[in-house]
């Protein structure tokens, strides 16, 4: 890579509300070149068949990454729920079954959540990031957590997913009352980007060296 051209990095997720996230928190440094799969017809629906979400990280950043010859940023995330014995996990996604939506998953989770006293109804969000190069070997990997809890009813417009029925205490208002700028400061996905920048910024500086 010639000192000049800027650092070509795929998202890897073909979520756009997701995607739109990264792209928001990456977007200030201009040595990065943000792609999309949209952006590479080549592009392949990677199956999550990882048992965790690192697994299911790497599985899209490597996979995706052999096919397309460039890095590619692999993403999993999801919510855990302390009542519900760390579900729905992996599966948040699908947790309320094949066509799932994030309305008829919120509706589960409230459903499930019946009953459920204040102080058990601990939650959090976690997103694990792995970066693949081209040959497909995993050069970043990293996992951020966000902490909060579930409340019995949606508020709030903004966000996705669970974020209406996700809240900070500290704050009392839910991910989806929150603004983006708020949002990316508190988030599992802003933390783990917040271990996942220095790392890239260090990996390009190496590459520009080397070239």
């Amino acid at each position: 890579m010639r000192q000049t051209e800027p650092f070509v990095l795929v998202l890897g997720t073909g979520n756009k509300k997701k995607r739109g996230e990264l792209e928001f928190l990456l977007s200030p440094y201009q040595q990065i070149q943000l792609r999309t799969l949209d952006d590479f017809p080549d592009s392949i629906e990677v199956a999550e068949t990882g048992a965790t979400f690192g697994e299911n990280a790497a599985l899209k950043a490597c996979e995706q990454a052999v096919v397309l010859s460039q890095y590619v940023l692999g993403e999993d995330s999801g919510i855990s729920v302390q009542a519900l014995d760390g579900r729905p996990g992996i599966y948040s996604a699908r947790y309320s079954g094949d066509g799932a939506t994030d309305e008829s998953n919120r509706v589960k989770m409230i459903e499930e959540m019946k009953g459920v006293p204040a102080d058990k109804r601990t939650a959090w969000y976690t997103c694990h990031m792995t970066l693949s190069d081209p040959e497909g070997n995993v050069c970043i990997d990293c996992e951020g957590r966000c902490y909060g809890r579930i409340i019995d009813h949606g508020r709030g417009d903004a966000g996705f997913g669970y974020d209406p029925l996700f809240e900070i205490p500290e704050y009392s208002m839910t991910f989806a009352e929150l603004g983006d700028e708020v949002k990316a400061v508190l988030s599992h996905r802003g933390r783990a980007n917040r271990i996942f920048l220095p790392k890239l910024l260090s990996l390009i500086a190496k590459l520009q060296q080397e070239s």
